[in-house]
């Protein structure tokens, strides 16, 4: 029986838009893991509701307590990882758990719940397309932009280690695609 969904896909490929349509349309069946990050707060996110914003400082004693289920070091200084209390937070909910993680941390996470956790890709229609969802952010540098096609190259590489793969080439297609897919495995 799937207990958890895990997301994951390069930076603006859509995952976050798509799981929150399905979190709109079946918001008694889903909880968000919350991810740790040591990235600082984009313009309209909240602490404990989008990420749980931490210093390297707390990130690192969280590492040292064995808080963690998962955490990777996606860039030089940059940090994410999912709480164990997170898994406790959603099971007390009663609800599926669904994580929206890199794809080191996806694999992690799948490895560990193995036939509990259906694993999803979401993956850009080329990465041309995928720098301009980027650029269109406005919120990328040159040298940021740099980095994330350079990432999102080595994480399309990981998209065969997932159950399932979503082409995310029309936003309300691929929202159908992942709703379809949901319940093609009884999770709705």
């Amino acid at each position: 029986m799937i207990s958890s969904i895990i997301v994951s896909a390069p930076s603006g490929t859509g995952k976050t838009t798509i799981l929150k349509e399905i979190f709109k349309k079946y918001p008694n069946k889903f909880s968000f893991s919350i991810s740790c990050t040591t990235r600082p707060k984009r313009e309209g996110e909240e602490h404990g509701k989008d990420y749980y914003f931490l210093s390297q400082e707390e990130f690192e004693l969280k590492m040292r307590n064995d808080e963690f289920l998962e955490y990777e070091q996606v860039y030089q200084g940059l940090c994410y990882g999912t709480l164990k209390s997170e898994i406790e937070r959603i099971n007390k909910e009663g609800k599926t758990a669904v994580f929206d993680v890199d794809v080191k941390g996806g694999k992690n996470i799948k490895k560990m719940l193995k036939d509990n956790a259906l694993s999803i890709f979401i993956a850009p229609i080329s990465i041309e397309v995928l720098k301009q969802r980027l650029m269109n952010r406005g919120t990328e540098t040159e040298e940021s932009l740099a980095k994330r096609l350079e990432r999102a190259e080595m994480e399309l590489s990981y998209k065969t280690s997932f159950d399932k793969v979503i082409i995310n080439d029309d936003l309300s297609t691929a929202i159908n695609d992942f709703e379809q897919l949901l319940k093609s495995y009884n999770v709705i």
